[in-house]
């Protein structure tokens, strides 16, 4: 399974969830490749020091990373896609529009994933099938009262306060996500 992690410029919150989520993972999940792109990335650039210092202290490995720009092709290419704010699933769905059952919100999955009930996981022994379902079964969960609650603000060029806050929100979103992908294997 191919994951990708969308932002804007790459550098900060998209590689910051991606290097969490293989963290979570672990060492022996061969099964899921972890990526991440920008919607206004420019190809090549090295994640924000800030950022960096917190996907280590989350257990992620930064040493890597190099930004790239989101294309049609990576877009629609990818079996599950977690974006950093609303506007960036719409930019996946716009360049890639069979991505729209399968593009989140890191947030919003998370929410779904933890507002649905034990049986509505019942006969999911894949990550694609546990995609699948929780697109099916994303309008029955209860909608933020602020839908701006879904998204992840942006870091970059704010205070360490504010990396480190914005750190601790995608790794809790990430928890339930990880956990659901780790009873799969």
């Amino acid at each position: 399974m191919r994951i990708l992690f969308v932002c804007s410029g790459n550098i900060c919150r998209s590689p910051l969830g991606a290097q969490v989520l293989e963290a979570r993972l672990g060492p022996d999940a061969p099964a899921f490749t972890v990526e991440s792109a920008g919607t206004i990335a420019d190809d090549g650039a090295l994640m924000d020091e800030t950022a960096a210092a917190q996907s280590v202290r989350l257990g992620g490995d930064p040493t890597t990373h190099r930004s790239r720009y989101l294309t049609e092709q990576i877009a629609a290419s990818v079996d599950l896609v977690l974006t950093a704010e609303r506007s960036h699933r719409a930019a996946v769905v716009s360049l890639a529009p069979r991505a729209a059952k399968r593009a989140f919100t890191i947030k919003q999955f998370a929410r779904v994933l933890d507002g649905l009930e034990p049986g509505d996981l019942t006969g999911i022994e894949t990550a694609q099938d546990l995609v699948d379902r929780v697109a099916r079964l994303r309008g029955t969960v209860p909608p933020p009262a602020d839908p701006a609650d879904d998204d992840v603000d942006d870091p970059y060029r704010r205070s360490e306060e504010t990396h480190v806050r914005v750190a601790d929100e995608i790794d809790a979103a990430l928890a339930p996500i990880a956990d659901a992908l780790r009873a799969l294997r």
